[in-house]
């Protein structure tokens, strides 16, 4: 399906369409090298790469905090994700206490929210894995939303597959 220039539900199959996407040695990537910020943990680099194929215009989200805190200068924070949003997160447990990681919101349930992000892992590092990939995550972790400003948009949006965790065979359990 063809969504409309300027709109988050272009933005969101553009975003969709990267997955899987891993970086060279070194954090270099298409996103870093748009942004001219090649090297750099590039999960704001996306985004930014992403918001452009779409056609729309916003601040560097490169430095994640600051791009966040611009969000919120622009009065274009939230703490109720829409899709399209860029979701601000900070783990924990990473020994950073700053936001320090951000994707592009896909979906929700009202409860948890699913992210397209930019140098992520399946596992290991989830701010600087090397990796576009699909994320569940719960709201814990994120810090609230900046909002680009989309063209408005009323039709229907890209359809999201998410895999379903395997199912643990029954010949395995109570092996030893």
């Amino acid at each position: 399906m063809t969504y409309p220039q300027g709109t988050a539900a272009l933005a969101i199959s553009i975003a969709l369409g990267e997955q899987g996407v891993i970086e060279e040695p070194e954090n270099i990537t298409k996103y870093g090298k748009f942004m001219k910020a090649d090297g750099l943990p590039w999960c704001g680099s996306f985004c930014n790469w992403v918001l452009a194929q779409a056609g729309v215009k916003n601040h560097s989200v490169v430095g994640t905090a600051l791009g966040a805190h611009k969000f919120q200068d622009m009065a274009r924070w939230h703490n109720e994700p829409m899709r399209g949003d860029l979701a601000f997160m900070d783990f924990p447990h990473d020994g950073l206490d700053r936001i320090s990681h951000v994707g592009i919101v896909v979906g929700f349930d009202g409860k948890n929210v699913l992210i397209v992000e930019g140098n992520t892992s399946r596992g290991g590092d989830q701010r600087n894995g090397g990796m576009v990939l699909l994320k569940l995550r719960t709201p814990d972790v994120i810090v609230g939303y900046g909002r680009p400003k989309y063209v408005p948009y009323k039709g229907e949006y890209p359809v999201i597959e998410v895999a379903a965790p395997p199912k643990k065979s029954k010949l395995l359990k109570g092996k030893k």
